[in-house]
């Protein structure tokens, strides 16, 4: 099953199994996923799950937050489609939309400092 899981930020280790049902990423607490970063906005961001898409898929859209929503680095503007490894940036936090299952936070987590290990640039020596 999909998930979310907070890597940087006063959240991090939060993982969220996303199911179908839509998440919004906020500061309320109301929000399924609260994020307590003075930078995000009460209603952040949601994603939702888009059946009537073949193959059916995850779906990113900022909530007109006052200080937006990056995504891979370049702001959101309207909707996109997450893939698998996307990096969401909602104020000073950072969350990773994953595809692979994962059966707790732990190997979420692992998986996440495994694949950063991976994509690190090798410093050359002189």
């Amino acid at each position: 099953m999909p998930s979310i899981t907070i890597v940087s930020g006063p959240n991090t280790g939060d993982y969220y199994p996303l199911g179908k049902r839509t998440m919004v990423v906020g500061r309320d607490e109301g929000c399924p996923v609260q994020v307590t970063d003075d930078r995000v906005s009460r209603r952040n961001v949601q994603i939702r799950f888009d059946e009537s898409k073949n193959p059916p898929q995850y779906i990113l859209l900022d909530m007109k937050s006052a200080n937006g929503t990056f995504i891979n680095g370049r702001q959101l503007t309207g909707e996109i489609e997450l893939v698998d490894n996307d990096e969401i940036m909602v104020g000073e936090s950072k969350i990773v939309f994953s595809v692979q299952d994962f059966k707790d936070r732990e190997s979420a987590l692992s998986h996440y400092k495994e694949r950063g290990q991976r994509v690190q640039p090798t410093l050359k020596q002189k």
